[in-house]
């Protein structure tokens, strides 16, 4: 989490670094579990920004800490999906004890005229639980 807002910072390595910012989480019809949050990719050569809707966050922070509890590896890929497709993430365990997440950022609906990815790289075990406790946090706050 960026300290003193509702906003997660994750990338920013390689020789072309990018990251993705998740940030303003707000419950737009109040009670109801439809959770929104904005995230911007931001690079060198890509500078983009999608709402993404979910219904109570989709269960990513869950996903993200499937993925640390399962820190000795798995076998292929573990997908997940915003409820309107627009965020969609995968992850491989590769050998040294890494998982590579691969972010999805699309158009909304009903353009889809464009998506776009980028892949970060996480120690498994305490890296990826971390994560996946920011992404709670961030899920559970938000803005009014």
């Amino acid at each position: 989490m960026i300290e003193g807002s509702a906003a997660i910072r994750v990338g920013d390595s390689g020789p072309r670094p990018v990251h993705l910012l998740f940030s303003e989480p707000v419950r737009p019809f109040g009670d109801d579990p439809t959770l929104d949050f904005i995230v911007r990719a931001r690079g060198q050569w890509v500078s983009i920004e999608t709402l993404v809707r979910t219904w109570d966050g989709d269960g990513l922070d869950a996903f993200l800490s499937s993925l640390a509890e399962d820190f000795r590896g798995w076998e292929g890929v573990r997908a997940w999906r915003s409820l309107e497709r627009d965020l969609t993430l995968s992850a491989e365990h590769r050998p040294g004890g890494y998982v590579h997440l691969t972010w999805g950022v699309h158009d909304r609906p009903p353009s889809e005229g464009w998506h776009f990815e980028t892949t970060t790289v996480h120690a498994a075990g305490e890296d990826m639980r971390n994560l996946a406790a920011d992404f709670h946090a961030f899920l559970t706050s938000t803005v009014e």
